[in-house]
């Protein structure tokens, strides 16, 4: 596998990073324990001029403040108090994009993955939905500013191939405060995957 690198991040384009990230190998290891799954939905913000994103506005605050750094860093932040929802963060410094990565198909460390969830077999809730793949990867709010670049959490490329036909965009889930932005096409995931969280068209 290659390891993604720093012009992967620092692009202007945050909706086709989200779209080319599908495939893509997210790796976590620490402790001498590697987990790893192939991204297969994601969902991008755009920053300042996005309503559904955390940086709409020009909005800052402790814990977005990440989203102004550069990119290939990650940001973790807490969901209704309960899930930690990984976003890779990308463009140049002080332009707030960022891509949720929203769910992943297992492929190292299934066993510890099990273990992290408290779940007894490898279904498809093991890494479906955002809060899903955080909890089996290990990824924690703690783990936000962490960078991409190295080795405890990073995104790679194993030439795994993909067909255009097989990339689906649809609007983002759970939005809807957003407005006209909620009806952005900002959402991609691979067509037929089980891993796929919520709707699939």
């Amino acid at each position: 596998m290659k390891k993604l690198d720093y012009y992967f991040y620092n692009r202007a384009d945050v909706v086709n990073i989200a779209r080319e990230l599908l495939g893509k190998v997210l790796v976590t290891q620490w402790d001498g324990v590697v987990t790893s799954g192939r991204i297969v939905e994601t969902e991008a913000y755009r920053g300042v001029t996005d309503r559904a994103s955390h940086a709409w506005n020009g909005r800052r605050t402790r814990r977005t403040e990440i989203m102004y750094d550069e990119g290939g860093k990650g940001y973790v932040y807490l969901c209704y108090g309960i899930h930690h929802l990984f976003n890779v963060v990308t463009n140049i410094k002080e332009t707030p994009h960022a891509v949720l990565v929203r769910a992943v198909e297992p492929m190292e460390g299934i066993g510890t993955m099990l273990q992290r969830t408290g779940k007894k077999k490898p279904d498809r809730t093991l890494t479906s939905g955002p809060g899903n793949v955080s909890k089996a990867l290990g990824l924690m709010v703690s783990h936000t500013g962490v960078s991409l670049l190295e080795d405890t959490v990073f995104i790679a490329d194993d030439s795994y191939e993909l067909k255009k036909k097989d990339i689906i965009a649809t609007t983002r889930i759970g939005v809807d405060y957003a407005g006209e932005d909620a009806l952005l096409p900002y959402r991609f995931f691979i067509r037929d995957n089980i891993y796929v969280s919520g709707r699939r068209y």
